[in-house]
């Protein structure tokens, strides 16, 4: 019988991210991977589009989580997660990210099955954001962790993160890159006609592609409008694909785009890779987004106080703006340092290629030998013999 190995993701970018790793999971004939999708992306250009353009095979699970707080999605996730996996009795429990899906591993932590946390160790030591509180929590809770460098590696285990479990596999954005972009450059040329800009009232080279969606930009006022004051200093065409959730808040804030913003619906991967490399540079607060531009040769202006991804800065491919002090950075002085990054090239330090095989082949090593679980006594990397005793006396007869 095949063993199971259960796979839960819960927006686009981990499934952007995941892709490369699930198709090699899928050639293992004695392994069943079984994809969990958690579902707080329903709409096709937020979900299906991703799975078809990327040629990942739906989720054979949906879980239909929802709500409107964090609370009552992560509620959501535990509480649907669990009986799920329960049934599913799978060897281990793989979550990706950093996102409200992974605190689903406190389901699997209290079912006993072993969790796995690719993206691990990433730290902003920003704790406004939710997604800094979700990594840290899944990092602790997880059996093995995979983390993209020995930087990485070296922040959890300051944290007390036993460093047997951790294994360093470099990013996973440069295979998918690998794949999608750098083989089919031709198809995005062909893409990238006149019409696909005139359509979408652009010029070519002429613009900025903005992406913007982290809560603590997003769902705080004075950051909101210091973003959008930002764009409006800008002497280009900001095009502007915002989440649906990003529009309820402007709406709900009541907030006017500037004259030269465009602000339309989202869409799939490879419209946006389009749009990212004819682009004058990429304002964002995405990680994943100033992971892309890196590897692209994009110039990035990276919206964030602090930043999990510094190796982009140390590449030399992005520059700052802090929302929560705009004061610090003006946006003549933003632009003009974006500005200069065009037409550069840099080397960048995010991987070669092949973390999405090295994964993939971990995880099945794992389940041939039996060896996910390390929460075992024997395990720790720490004396634990006072607290977890091993003294081979007979209880009954050391109280007579």
């Amino acid at each position: 019988m095949k063993k199971k190995l259960a796979f839960i993701l819960g927006i686009r970018p981990d499934v952007i991210r995941a892709a490369l790793i699930l198709e090699h999971l899928r050639q293992y004939s004695d392994l069943e991977t079984v994809f969990i999708w958690s579902g707080q992306h329903y709409s096709d250009n937020l979900k299906n589009i991703f799975f078809r353009e990327l040629n990942v095979a739906p989720a054979e699970i949906d879980l239909g989580c929802a709500g409107e707080t964090d609370a009552d999605v992560v509620a959501s996730v535990i509480s649907r997660l669990y009986p799920v996996l329960r049934d599913l009795n799978p060897v281990a429990a793989v979550f990706l990210g950093d996102t409200n899906t992974t605190t689903g591993a406190i389901a699997a932590a209290q079912l006993n099955i072993p969790v796995v946390h690719i993206e691990g160790c990433m730290r902003s030591y920003d704790w406004r954001m939710p997604e800094e509180k979700y990594r840290t929590t899944i990092d602790h809770l997880a059996d093995v962790v995979y983390t993209y460098f020995d930087e990485y590696k070296e922040q959890g285990v300051r944290e007390g993160m036993n460093p047997g479990n951790i294994v360093v596999v470099t990013n996973p954005i440069v295979d998918i890159l690998e794949r999608y972009y750098f083989s089919r450059k031709e198809k995005y040329q062909a893409m990238a006609t006149n019409e696909f800009f005139r359509t979408r009232g652009i010029e070519r080279g002429n613009y900025y592609l903005m992406t913007c969606h982290r809560r603590e930009n997003v769902h705080v006022p004075s950051s909101f409008t210091a973003i959008l004051n930002l764009t409006a200093a800008a002497k280009r065409t900001v095009y502007f694909p915002a989440s649906y959730r990003t529009q309820k808040v402007i709406r709900q804030m009541g907030l006017t785009m500037p004259p030269n913003v465009i602000m339309v619906d989202p869409m799939g991967y490879e419209e946006i890779l389009c749009l990212m490399v004819n682009s004058r540079g990429v304002i964002t607060d995405s990680g994943t987004v100033v992971e892309e531009t890196c590897v692209l040769q994009i110039p990035s202006l990276q919206m964030r106080k602090s930043t999990e991804r510094p190796q982009v800065y140390d590449a030399g491919s992005s520059v700052k703006f802090d929302p929560a002090e705009p004061e610090k950075y003006p946006a003549d002085v933003v632009f003009r340092k974006l500005e200069t990054l065009y037409g550069k090239t840099w080397p960048h330090t995010l991987g070669d290629g092949k973390a999405s095989q090295r994964i993939a082949e971990d995880l099945h090593r794992r389940v041939v030998e039996d060896d996910f679980a390390r929460h075992k006594p024997e395990q720790y990397h720490i004396p634990i013999s006072r607290s977890y005793r091993d003294d081979g006396l007979d209880v009954h007869r050391a109280q007579e």
